[in-house]
């Protein structure tokens, strides 16, 4: 079965594991752009880390989770730029998602980066998804 929208799909996943307070979201199907939003993920602090495994020939994403005093590390994870709608922004023209506490994941010509480290090179792109 063909998927639209797998990006969407790894943020769903974290999101439910979350609400179901597991330590982990498994078997998500691998990806290359998953994985490299899930590295500004950890790089960030909101995951405490992910693992490539794989099952029946086929390669699955396994990310832990990241919980402080019982409350998750993620607090809110919404897709911004969708299949049916993408949403590009100039580096001068990011804007500070909830005053600098949540980030902005960005997909760049220098690759997957969180809106800070896309400031420090000077680059922008497509707005994948916005974490707080």
């Amino acid at each position: 079965m063909s998927m639209s929208d797998p990006l969407g799909d790894l943020l769903a996943r974290i999101k439910n594991a979350h609400h179901a307070r597991l330590e982990k979201a498994e078997a998500v199907p691998a990806s290359r752009l998953k994985q490299s939003v899930l590295d500004v993920l950890q790089r960030e602090g909101y995951i405490r880390g992910y693992v490539q495994v794989q099952k029946n020939g086929m390669n699955f994403i396994d990310v832990e989770l990241k919980y402080f005093e019982g409350k998750p590390a993620i607090g809110k994870l919404e897709r911004v730029s969708k299949p049916s709608r993408r949403v590009y922004s100039a580096v001068k023209e990011l804007p500070r998602y909830m005053n600098g506490l949540g980030i902005s994941i960005l997909s760049t010509p220098k690759g997957v980066l969180s809106e800070n480290e896309a400031r420090a090179e000077n680059v922008g792109g497509e707005v994948l998804c916005r974490v707080y």
